[in-house]
């Protein structure tokens, strides 16, 4: 006999809200930016054969990330990488009981420990009033971080230069082993595929009218993840196909870009998506979807986000061509209801 917890499904939590582009109150890149670390991005354009000029361009202006081996926590808490790198934030760190116990500093439990704590959460406020050079915390941290418990680990390092002059993360870092990368872009495009029937103002859907925004998040994640729609019997891997109604598109244009994307980057594809429609097109939406790390601390707002079990977190625009828009927030096991 299995276990109890072997005969359940894990549990996983889907939340959709719908909105328009351009209404003054939406909160589209406001969630985009609540959602700060991203691995993979990727648009489908159905009706699509070739892309404009601005999206190539906004494309190939995705940015550069860095790798970081061996690199002492300690330097990260240093006033003169703060000063250069960061206006506002916090260094959060997830971290095993012996660790913790180690550090001496404080922290909380992580919520999804079980009963007995084996994980904890330290968050040190880099910009607060109290963490200026030479004051008690600061020292504190450092000690903790440099000498009593020296870590180092392996980082991905990201930054959003607004043009302003000053140190760039190649020359600040050139004493370690830092490693310029470039996120890997593909291009495909996909022959006679069906699509579902959407209607931007039902959520819902309706039979024979329209498929539901659950419907198509669970198409797309087949697309993606490039899953035959043919639904043949013959078929060992998938019998899953296209929900009904749906209709067949001649071709349509799929991009996906994987590396450390920031979201500023993220904000200004996700608007030339949306300017994409200023022209008449074919295509009557187009979708946008964005991959969390699965080991990240954190996920939405800062929220502990439960990677050791699953770590699914991520995110999916559907734009009309009208500019309403649906948005899909999903994440696994152990993970706080999305924003």
């Amino acid at each position: 006999m299995l276990p109890a917890q072997l005969g359940r499904a894990p549990r996983h939590l889907l939340v959709c809200e719908r909105g328009h582009a351009r209404h003054p109150r939406s909160r589209h890149a406001a969630h985009v930016r609540d959602h700060a670390y991203s691995c993979r991005v990727s648009f489908l354009i159905p009706e699509c054969g070739m892309l404009p000029e601005v999206l190539k361009s906004t494309i190939a202006d995705i940015g550069e990330y860095y790798l970081v081996r061996n690199l002492p926590i300690h330097e990260l808490v240093a006033h003169e990488f703060i000063d250069a790198f960061v206006k506002k934030g916090k260094l959060i760190l997830s971290v095993d009981k012996d660790t913790y116990e180690e550090l001496g500093l404080q922290g909380r439990p992580s919520r999804y420990s079980g009963k007995k704590v084996m994980r904890y959460v330290i968050t040190i406020h880099l910009t607060d009033a109290d963490f200026h050079p030479e004051s008690k915390k600061h020292n504190r941290v450092l000690w903790a971080l440099k000498e009593k418990k020296p870590l180092e680990f392996d980082f991905l390092l990201a930054w959003y230069n607004t043009g302003a002059e000053g140190s760039t993360l190649m020359s600040y870092f050139s004493k370690n082993q830092i490693q310029a990368l470039k996120p890997k872009i593909t291009f495909s495009t996909l022959r006679d595929l069906q699509c579902p029937v959407l209607q931007s103002n039902d959520l819902q859907g309706k039979p024979e009218e329209s498929c539901s925004t659950e419907e198509l998040f669970e198409w797309l994640g087949a697309v993606l993840n490039q899953v035959s729609l043919d639904n043949k019997s013959s078929s060992f891997l998938s019998t899953y196909c296209c929900p009904e109604p749906n209709t067949v598109v001649e071709k349509a244009f799929l991009c996906t870009i994987t590396g450390f994307i920031i979201p500023e980057k993220i904000i200004q594809l996700l608007e030339q998506l949306c300017c994409y429609f200023g022209e008449p097109k074919l295509a009557y939406w187009l979708t946008l979807t964005v991959h969390g790390f699965a080991d990240s601390p954190v996920s939405w707002r800062e929220s502990e986000h439960g990677f050791h079990k699953g770590g699914e977190n991520l995110y999916n625009f559907v734009i009309f061509r009208n500019l309403d828009y649906w948005l899909h927030m999903a994440v696994g096991a152990h993970d706080d209801c999305p924003p």
